[in-house]
């Protein structure tokens, strides 16, 4: 099992001193996630992406002195900064959240009343140059956002072939280019030039672009690309969903903040199939009382972030919260 960080101590600090820990971060959709957990004040939550605990602390805010909320992630820094929340109701532990049912039996929790899952990658990954997530800086090709294992993006350009390679930057990073960037990449690696930096990186894709939309980067698409593809953040996904919902107790709610079509597209399909339970044709023989239940069901319209939170947090434009709900039925 992953490490499990214990906090001591009770009480929170309060969220405008929580959060300055890391100025360059700001919480995407804060107030809107917490509020969709609807949290109870003995209530058992997870926080499946701690960051730099903005989610987090505003949960333990809401929190009875009998509530419980754990945190997960794979960061070693946001391991490190999870550190300095000291309170007997909170525990981290490190580990990606497609370990989250595993972990949490292993601490004798079966149900929780709400899971909170917030995706992609964060500001301070991308702002510390030598975790090699932005191509604003020349830094080694690194990506991963547990640093303590796993193959780097560096890694897997020096033993991938041209076509998963391509396959890789057209499906992760929906890059109509993918082809023309694969085969640069290949031919700069057999030339003897091995791709090991961020700069490096960026300059034979830029080369093997002709044509990008204006004021973004020719790589964008490409970093991205490699970075799901390092983290297998589709996959997690994939196996996270179901996991939540087996965990969560009648009612329990799930909230999931997805930054790009691939992840939300994962999470609406799979609410959908687990609202709809009834997939017999109309004219099938079976009364309406024998039909399969619906597990899951959505809350409210998708929740996208207001032109003032944009204003302040650029980052935040593409954020789209879902939220559903566990049905009666266990």
């Amino acid at each position: 099992m992953s490490e499990l960080i214990s906090n001591s101590k009770s009480n929170l600090e309060s969220e405008s001193v929580a959060e300055s820990s890391t100025s360059s971060h700001i919480t995407v959709l804060l107030d809107e996630a917490v509020q969709a957990l609807a949290v109870k004040p003995d209530g058992v939550y997870v926080d499946g992406t701690f960051g730099r605990g903005g989610h987090s602390k505003k949960i333990l805010a809401q929190l009875g002195v009998n509530g419980r909320l754990i945190a997960f992630d794979r960061d070693l820094s946001a391991i490190e900064s999870s550190r300095a929340i000291a309170d007997a109701r909170f525990s981290m532990v490190h580990s990606h959240f497609a370990g989250i049912q595993a972990e949490l039996a292993e601490m004798g929790i079966v149900k929780v009343d709400g899971i909170l899952l917030d995706l992609g990658i964060s500001s301070p990954q991308i702002d510390e140059a030598s975790r090699g997530f932005s191509f604003r800086y020349d830094a080694p090709l690194d990506m991963r956002m547990d640093q303590s294992s796993g193959k780097t993006a560096a890694d897997f350009l020096a033993s991938t072939t041209e076509q998963v390679l391509a396959e890789v930057i057209k499906n992760y990073g929906e890059e109509r280019f993918a082809r023309q960037i694969a085969r640069a990449i290949i031919t700069e690696r057999n030339d003897g030039r091995a791709i090991t930096t961020t700069g490096q990186l960026t300059k034979v894709v830029a080369g093997a672009v002709t044509r990008f939309e204006p004021g973004q980067n020719p790589a964008t698409r490409t970093f991205q690309a490699l970075r799901i593809h390092v983290n297998q953040e589709l996959e997690e996904l994939t196996l996270t969903m179901p996991q939540c919902l087996a965990l969560l107790a009648p009612q329990g709610r799930l909230a999931v903040i997805s930054f790009h079509s691939l992840e939300d597209r994962i999470v609406k399909q799979f609410v959908r199939g687990q609202a709809n339970r009834d997939d017999l044709p109309s004219n099938f023989p079976v009364r309406a009382a024998e039909l399969p239940q619906p597990k899951l069901k959505a809350v409210g319209k998708t929740i996208r972030p207001s032109a003032k939170e944009v204003k302040r947090n650029p980052r935040s434009r593409s954020a789209v919260l879902r939220v559903a709900e566990r049905t009666d039925i266990a």
